[in-house]
């Protein structure tokens, strides 16, 4: 079945993967080129709705309702002038020029759509990255993952019921700690420590008064030297005390080979327990995309694309974001970041009008404006790059939590607009004024 084109002559962009990357860019089109008739623009996703992925550890400890946050694609295609279409991407015809659909399947297995295709004259990949296991024994029955909205809600929900096991077990008397492993020393197990020490902190003004923080005991397994290995040294260092000062149990070059029902094995033969075991080590993209038509990929399955952001073997495809792999001069690679992906769909969306134009296209250049990370209510670190300093400066407390809500409130910006985002900001804090502070379902 073909996605039927109402105007077959106008270039159809498709853009498959509606992450921060994708649907900045289709947004951007659709403003531009899709109001004026001039490309008929398709944004294809697997969900519904967005949210912003570096959001999701929040969403995991219940401080963000995600039902509050996301945004839906279908509303936001309408008010912006592209098209979305729901449905999975299982192949892909380059002679054709056509993304082939898997079916779409509902919840009882009957079949809601059959199999797709869908016409393109200009194809972007834009699929971000899924947690990478490595391939290790146990680690996909046994840990959760935090890849997108559906997986921090199920850990959500996990979290919940423990704590209200142990609050009852206290209660009754039980000595017991809640324990959590978290593998990987990235920004994702990092954060979600801290912010599992504020949900518990928060859950004893709602009547689970016998469990608190120090009742809390949350393992950070990285198997390197440290953790933050991308951050300078200081960062790293001043992350770690912090973590300390909460009661996480920070643990260095200790590498996971075999996960087992409530516990984890290291190398050297120990076995780590946990009531819950989360995997955050490591990221790679689909495992469909490696090969995918004879398009060239690496080693983690990411798209390899040339310096305008087209891939290798076919200049009608373009990747970006985590899904690609993106070469520098200094011969480093872009990293899976949010603003690379940010920068990234800039950039396309710059070298597609220049390509309409009739000009040479632009190399890309990956701009480090530095990392910040949350550590919950309790603090906010990190570096900004290119400062009046002409190297980088490390911020800490207040200022650094007001620069890493402006991130994502720039986010925000590219989809809507200064006048909603605005609009969405006073949204939250009348949220934060009437809600309670904590999801409690």
């Amino acid at each position: 079945m073909n996605h039927d084109i109402k105007t077959p002559d106008i270039e159809q962009i498709v853009i498959i993967g509606g992450g921060a990357g994708g649907l900045e860019l289709a947004t951007q089109l659709g403003r531009r080129w899709g109001r004026k008739g001039k490309a008929h623009v398709t944004l294809i996703d697997r969900n519904n709705t967005h949210l912003w992925k570096p959001l999701l550890h929040e969403v995991a400890a219940g401080s963000l309702d995600a039902g509050v946050d996301e945004v839906n694609y279908r509303g936001h295609a309408r008010r912006n002038h592209f098209h979305f279409i729901l449905g999975s991407v299982c192949d892909l015809n380059r002679d054709q020029r056509e993304v082939v659909l898997a079916p779409l399947v509902d919840e009882d297995g009957q079949t809601v759509l059959a199999e797709r295709r869908v016409r393109y004259d200009q194809l972007v990949f834009a699929l971000g990255s899924v947690t990478n296991d490595f391939n290790i024994p146990g680690i996909d029955e046994h840990c959760l993952k935090l890849d997108a909205p559906g997986q921090a809600e199920r850990f959500h929900r996990r979290l919940l019921n423990a704590f209200l096991r142990q609050d009852r077990a206290r209660a009754a008397g039980q000595d017991q700690q809640l324990k959590l492993v978290i593998v990987g020393g990235g920004a994702t197990g990092v954060e979600l420590s801290a912010e599992l020490y504020n949900s518990a902190k928060v859950l004893q003004d709602y009547d689970l008064d016998h469990i608190g923080p120090e009742h809390l005991q949350v393992s950070l397994l990285e198997a390197g030297p440290r953790i933050l290995p991308a951050l300078p040294d200081r960062i790293a260092g001043s992350v770690i005390t912090e973590l300390g000062k909460l009661g996480v149990k920070v643990r260095h070059n200790t590498q996971v080979v075999r996960g087992h029902k409530g516990a984890l094995e290291t190398k050297d033969g120990e076995m780590i327990e946990g009531d819950i075991l989360v995997w955050a080590a490591g990221v790679r993209a689909p495992n469909f995309l490696k090969d995918i038509a004879g398009l060239e990929s690496a080693r983690n399955n990411q798209l390899m694309v040339n310096e305008t952001l087209q891939t290798t073997r076919d200049e009608r495809i373009w990747a970006l974001g985590d899904c690609c792999a993106c070469p520098q001069p200094d011969g480093s690679w872009v990293p899976p970041r949010a603003q690379s992906a940010h920068q990234m769909a800039s950039h396309i969306l710059k070298n597609l009008q220049r390509q309409k134009a009739g000009k040479p296209m632009l190399a890309y250049r990956y701009k480090d404006h530095g990392s910040l990370i949350s550590l919950s209510r309790f603090s906010t670190v990190g570096s900004l790059m290119g400062n009046l300093t002409g190297g980088s400066m490390m911020i800490e407390g207040r200022i650094a939590r007001l620069v890493y809500i402006s991130l994502y409130r720039q986010h925000q910006m590219a989809l809507h607009g200064v006048t909603r985002t605005l609009m969405l900001a006073l949204i939250d804090r009348l949220n934060h004024a009437i809600r309670p502070r904590l999801k409690l379902h």
